[in-house]
């Protein structure tokens, strides 16, 4: 069965290659949510059908549950679509099923791929070369390594090597408002969910930090050092911590400073956006998360770390038990860089689109999701029925329906806006406040998307009218 397979493999790609097409072509015409579940098998047959059987088995049994989730109106989750030059790269990152690792030496070097690719990011970014970096899964991932690499950081400013020995008392955190994956983070590696001191944030409907508390709380610190975890974007309003101010800071007092900076870093592809990443490169980590604003298929994301921390990496994630690794700094290999041992070229997809749209082209996506955003805000606050819940600062408009009274309403509205299926958006809690959370960050959105997504509205909010 699987010579035959592969001597019919041309023509069984032919086939997806129909059905991607098709799929891409039409994907604003299909549901954003699934419309019911299927029955599931649990036993395995004898003996296998081949992959025309099992594609014909596939489309029948399960590709009615797969959803626009990458198409122009699924605006939950911060969710990116993917370039054609993204799905390119992907599709030949499974059949080149490359595990990049080392760059020099014999055997796969695909990992120059993935050097280039960085190296590509930080001139995007208008970043310097003073960091390193890698691609992991997802800014779960990415906060992971770069805190990681902190938290051996922190270890060494009490004299311990935390790889090696444990957590043992821990290091203090300090953040604002951290994303959910970056306490998830905390929570992985032994430092604690519930483990860090909040800071306050800014008056006046603001989730970015506060400089003068975080001032006051590290003085209480009395020269202890600590990890700062700070915000390139909040997740419901996009908000922006003061990175001048932190890098101040960071002249005055020994910290291991993290931006998070899953989407809110593309902000730096725009002429019009980038001061509010000024004073980033200061950091000595960063998460960037390429599933969302730069639009290449799940399982992308990539960290950098300061070069000047090559050795805290390494000490962190180097397989200490395989002597034929030699010196790590002078053979690099990815192996000790980051979590995983095995992995695809997940860089292939980045390096493609990068190629294929330059600078331009992401700074026309940046600027188009934040003109739709602006859309959708202009909606809102000439709505009587609904309202903001926050000045919409980039490419996310968080609001509710008006009213108190009808902030019980709030979930049972949006179940029913996404069983519609022409426009998907998640829930939230803002200042208290039950709310609805649209994120613009697909190449393919236009204004006509918007004008289906508010007439869909309209239309659930009909009847009680």
């Amino acid at each position: 069965m699987l010579q035959n397979d592969l001597n019919q493999f041309g023509e069984i790609l032919q086939k997806i290659l129909e059905q991607g097409v098709d799929f891409l072509q039409t994907i604003d015409q299909r549901p954003t949510s699934a419309p019911h579940t299927v029955p599931l098998v649990a036993a395995l047959e004898v003996d296998g059908k081949g992959t025309s059987a099992v594609l014909a088995e596939f489309n029948q049994r399960f590709d009615p549950l797969i959803v626009a989730s990458s198409g122009p109106r699924s605006w939950g989750f911060v969710t990116g679509g993917a370039t054609p030059a993204a799905v390119a790269g992907d599709w030949l990152a499974g059949v080149y099923d490359q595990n990049p690792q080392a760059i020099q030496g014999q055997g796969d070097l695909s990992a120059l791929i993935e050097v280039e690719t960085i190296q590509l990011l930080l001139s995007l970014f208008n970043l310097p070369e003073t960091f390193t970096g890698g691609f992991v899964t997802g800014a779960t991932m990415s906060n992971f390594t770069a805190l990681a690499v902190a938290r051996q950081w922190g270890g060494k400013q009490q004299g311990r090597d935390i790889a090696k020995e444990g957590v043992g008392k821990g290091v203090k955190i300090l953040s604002a408002t951290p994303h959910s994956s970056a306490v998830k983070s905390l929570a992985m590696l032994g430092v604690g969910s519930q483990n860090f001191i909040k800071v306050n944030t800014l008056p006046g409907n603001r989730e970015a930090m506060d400089v003068a508390d975080l001032e006051t709380k590290i003085e209480a610190l009395s020269g202890e050092p600590f990890i700062l975890i700070s915000s390139g974007g909040t997740v419901n309003t996009v908000d922006f911590d003061d990175f001048e101010a932190l890098a101040r800071l960071k002249e005055k007092h020994n910290f291991w400073w993290h931006i998070d900076a899953a989407f809110g870093g593309f902000a730096a592809c725009s002429p019009k956006y980038k001061h509010l990443l000024n004073g980033w490169e200061g950091a000595d980590s960063i998460t960037v998360d390429c599933h969302k604003w730069l639009n290449v298929p799940y399982e992308s994301a990539f960290f950098l770390v300061k070069k000047e921390h090559s050795i805290l990496q390494v000490e962190t994630f180097q397989n200490s038990n395989a002597p034929y690794l030699g010196n790590p700094l002078e053979n690099f290999s990815f192996l000790n860089f980051l979590p995983e041992n095995s992995r695809r070229l997940r860089a292939l997809p980045a390096w493609f689109t990068l190629k294929a749209y330059g600078k331009k082209g992401y700074q026309e996506i940046v600027e188009n999701s934040i003109q739709m955003a602006q859309l959708l805000d202009n909606f809102i606050q000439q709505s009587i029925d609904f309202e903001l819940l926050a000045p919409t600062r980039l490419n996310n408009v968080c609001f509710t329906l008006k009213g108190e009274e009808n902030q019980d309403k709030v979930p049972l509205f949006l179940t029913q806006l996404n069983q519609r299926g022409k426009v998907f958006m998640t829930p939230t809690v803002y200042n208290g406040k039950k709310g609805i959370r649209a994120a613009f960050v697909n190449w393919r959105t236009t204004e006509k998307d918007v004008e289906i997504a508010i007439a869909e509205m309209k239309a659930v909010l009909a009847p009680s009218a």
